[in-house]
């Protein structure tokens, strides 16, 4: 029996490992540093629209023009290519949004996350993510109340959406956003570069969180 069980678990944990090698990957080159996400096959909008836009070179030259320490690293914003120093950026995007495609329990806020930024749900009441902007989550270690009243609240979407106890003592003891869950598209994960994130986050900011020195994603490509 026990011979049987432990042949089981490597078939586990082999399995997850051919899942995780098959995913697609892209590498950003930035001032600050590579940054290697792979992307979720759960998620395959969001994916697809990802792929699409790095092998048309759209992200390179954009800035992270979004640092807000203990949060998230943002980019993607169109109008950020030579935006002059001082420029209000954030409001730039494609003539399109995609549908959302939260996945819960399965693909949560963790630190390392990579999602989709969105306008708000008054505007937005389907929660559609934008077509371009995206950000990586940081977020700060969560006292055991405050991920206690997260679960409570992920608990009310419905759809199989909770949280589990791995996700609890993650944003206990690594670091997430778990207020975010639930209202914006999770796709894909930092799999080389959080120190790069960590970098940039010491960036100095300017009022509306941009970076008063540029950090630019130099190229964008897909891993093949």
């Amino acid at each position: 029996m026990k011979r049987t069980v432990i042949s089981l678990l490597f078939v586990c944990v082999a399995a997850a490992f051919v899942h995780a090698a098959g995913r697609k990957a892209v590498v950003l080159q930035t001032t600050a540093g590579d940054i290697r996400i792979e992307l979720y096959d759960e998620t395959p909008v969001h994916r697809d629209n990802f792929l699409k836009l790095v092998r048309s070179h759209f992200y390179d030259s954009l800035l992270f023009h979004r640092v807000v320490r203990n949060f998230v690293v943002q980019a993607g914003d169109p109008g950020s290519k030579h935006a002059g120093p001082g420029r209000m950026l954030g409001a730039g995007t494609l003539p399109y949004r995609l549908p959302a495609e939260v996945r819960l329990p399965e693909l949560y806020h963790k630190r390392g996350a990579v999602a989709m930024a969105r306008e708000a749900d008054e505007a937005n009441p389907r929660r559609e993510s934008d077509a371009c902007q995206f950000y990586i989550v940081w977020g700060k270690l969560h006292s055991t109340a405050v991920v206690e009243a997260e679960r409570e609240r992920i608990d009310t979407i419905g759809g199989g959406a909770r949280m589990l106890d791995e996700m609890f003592e993650t944003y206990r003891k690594v670091g997430g956003l778990p207020q975010l869950d639930g209202l914006y598209t999770v796709f894909g994960e930092v799999t080389m570069g959080m120190d790069v994130v960590e970098k940039m986050l010491d960036a100095e900011t300017d009022d509306y969180d941009r970076p008063l020195y540029d950090i630019m994603i130099i190229s964008a490509r897909v891993e093949e």
